[in-house]
């Protein structure tokens, strides 16, 4: 047996021993999914990593869930972390988020709740954040997925307000109306805006102007933002290449398109049978430089959040 034909039959035997389909993209390095919520049945979260070549990933996990949570990362360990979620405005809130910080969660978030971003419970969680040094990713959002639905952490023209407030605390923007606003023109009739970016948005502005403030790329809403003006999307990616963090939000049942994607999100229907992670890798990864790639997709993250490799 020559030399290449050994080669590519020992990658072959290997292949299943890394828990890796030989039909998962080759993303060049490791890569961290900050925005992966825990599912009902835990392995599906590996099944959605080993479909679309991820190799760690932050379980985003309600208080209530915890013990599922650590059931996973006990199960496969060195490849998941857990944040916490619990409702700032119920009662013992704020008790119940300390004491899962101290026993492992590396973050809290995602909170995605009707609250203003500046209401004193949303404060009592930026307060404990900025104590125990973890990061809080907020859900921006006040356009209606469905016929309903309120806004999410609202205020956010006056954020800036919150982010001089707390400046040991480490904000994770993301949703709707957080990258739409990465243009100085956000519409009032749709959640996703399309079409050049006309530069001078706040969120391109808060990223500048406070240090404490980072963006996940994750959902329809990242991808959306990042694919509408590519031009935009190659300097802003540039510019803010130290606090860009890649995660998924992804839906799909394999990593590959399976099943819903973007659930409940009509408006979302551009990535429908697809998934959401390896379409903004695959983005991110035509658009920069592999160092940035890196540093975006696992480098930020990784450091953000405190993974042990």
């Amino acid at each position: 047996m020559n030399r290449r034909a050994f080669l590519k039959t020992s990658v072959a035997v290997l292949a299943p021993i890394d828990g890796f389909s030989q039909s998962a993209p080759d993303w060049g390095g490791p890569v961290l999914d900050t925005h992966l919520h825990l599912r009902k049945d835990p392995d599906a979260c590996f099944t959605h990593m080993q479909g679309c070549g991820v190799t760690n990933a932050v379980l985003l996990t309600r208080a209530t869930n915890e013990e599922q949570a650590k059931k996973e990362m006990a199960k496969r360990p060195g490849v998941f972390v857990r944040s916490v979620a619990a409702d700032p405005a119920q009662p013992g809130a704020d008790e119940t988020i300390r004491k899962a910080l101290q026993d492992g969660a590396v973050s809290v978030g995602e909170l995605k709740f009707h609250l203003a971003l500046d209401s004193p419970e949303m404060r009592r969680v930026y307060e404990i954040c900025a104590e125990m040094n973890v990061p809080v990713m907020v859900h921006i959002q006040n356009f209606p997925h469905f016929p309903g639905e309120l806004p999410y952490n609202t205020g956010y023209p006056e954020f800036y307000k919150v982010l001089r407030a707390y400046p040991k605390t480490k904000f994770i923007g993301h949703a709707d109306f957080f990258w739409a606003n990465i243009s100085a023109e956000v519409p009032t009739d749709r959640g996703y805006p399309s079409g050049p970016v006309k530069p001078g948005g706040l969120t391109d502005k808060f990223l500048s102007d406070y240090p404490n403030l980072y963006a996940d790329m994750s959902a329809n809403s990242g991808n959306n933002a990042l694919s509408r003006d590519e031009n935009f999307s190659r300097e802003f990616i540039v510019r803010h290449r130290n606090k860009l963090i890649f995660g998924s939000d992804c839906s799909c049942a394999d990593g590959k398109g399976t099943g819903i994607s973007q659930g409940r999100n009509p408006e979302a229907s551009r990535l429908a049978s697809k998934c959401v992670a390896r379409e903004t890798l695959g983005l991110l990864k035509r658009i920069t430089s592999p160092e940035i790639f890196r540093q975006i997709t696992w480098d930020n993250g990784r450091k953000l959040f405190k993974v042990q490799t």
